[in-house]
């Protein structure tokens, strides 16, 4: 199969059916897809060493590091602790933090909102952007976003899935706009309306495996190489050609991530 220049914007590669010890087979399903390179995203700091490692093995992987907004029980350090631990050359981002409403009630809004900021501000400290998890949340997480600064720094939406102005309050503070299998279900036309329109420049691919699987494989567990499918389908919504997708997603990532390795879909296991 042709490579294509693409790059899984989001995934927990760790969270895989043995990939934390045995990682390969997943790297190379991925290349044979075109995939070049994928950031590996932290959900706690429990498994940042395992990141960590997996990012100094494969130069085809970059890592996170930051506190899932679900989870109260999860530990938490202070932002200059974090933007520590962020001093890492495969250390891309600050995240993923924002807010998920789904998974708190009315009752945890204080520490929920404390430690996206606290993450927010980590960001800024390390100079690096920041990946946000927002559910149920898009007014709290932009008003958040606006008052801690961090235009200053930028950073992705993940696993976009709110209305245009929603989108257009998010790139008016510099942010990237990233897609999922998601964009790929059959109920989700309104997803697929706001995507036609977005900015080339505003947008990235991603898997968020192992959650996610995009059409043909729902049901199963997600994986790098299936990001591909949603490059398809954004092509297909978009009018556009893929290869003309794999290019502009992953330039939009270059240039948010100008510190990345070089992508190498060649690149020796």
């Amino acid at each position: 199969m042709a490579q294509l220049p693409l790059v899984d914007s989001h995934c927990h590669l760790h969270m895989l059916d043995a990939a934390a010890d045995h990682p390969v087979p997943y790297l190379e399903r991925a290349r044979e897809q075109g995939i070049g390179h994928l950031m590996t995203v932290s959900v706690d700091l429990d498994s940042v060493p395992e990141l960590l490692a997996l990012a100094e093995r494969y130069p085809q992987i970059s890592t996170s590091v930051g506190v899932h907004p679900c989870g109260r029980e999860l530990r938490e350090v202070t932002p200059d602790e974090l933007a520590a631990m962020a001093d890492h050359p495969q250390v891309l981002a600050i995240g993923e933090t924002g807010l998920d409403y789904m998974c708190t009630g009315p009752e945890d809004r204080e520490w929920h909102h404390h430690r996206f900021r606290q993450q927010v501000r980590a960001a800024r400290l390390a100079g690096k952007p920041v990946i946000i998890h927002s559910r149920g949340a898009p007014e709290d997480t932009g008003r958040i976003l606006k008052e801690e600064g961090a235009d200053a720094v930028g950073g992705i939406i993940h696993c976009f899935t709110d209305d245009t102005p929603a989108a257009h309050r998010y790139l008016d503070l510099g942010f990237h706009i990233s897609l999922s299998g998601i964009l790929t279900f059959r109920q989700a036309d309104a997803l697929r309306k706001v995507a036609r329109k977005l900015p080339q420049d505003s947008l990235l691919v991603e898997t968020d495996c192992p959650y996610l699987a995009p059409v043909p494989h729902r049901g199963k567990q997600n994986q790098p190489a299936w990001v591909r499918e949603v490059a398809e389908c954004l092509a297909d919504i978009r009018g556009e050609r893929l290869d003309a997708v794999a290019e502009y997603t992953t330039e939009n990532f270059y240039r948010l991530f100008p510190a990345a390795p070089p992508l190498d879909p060649q690149a020796t296991l």
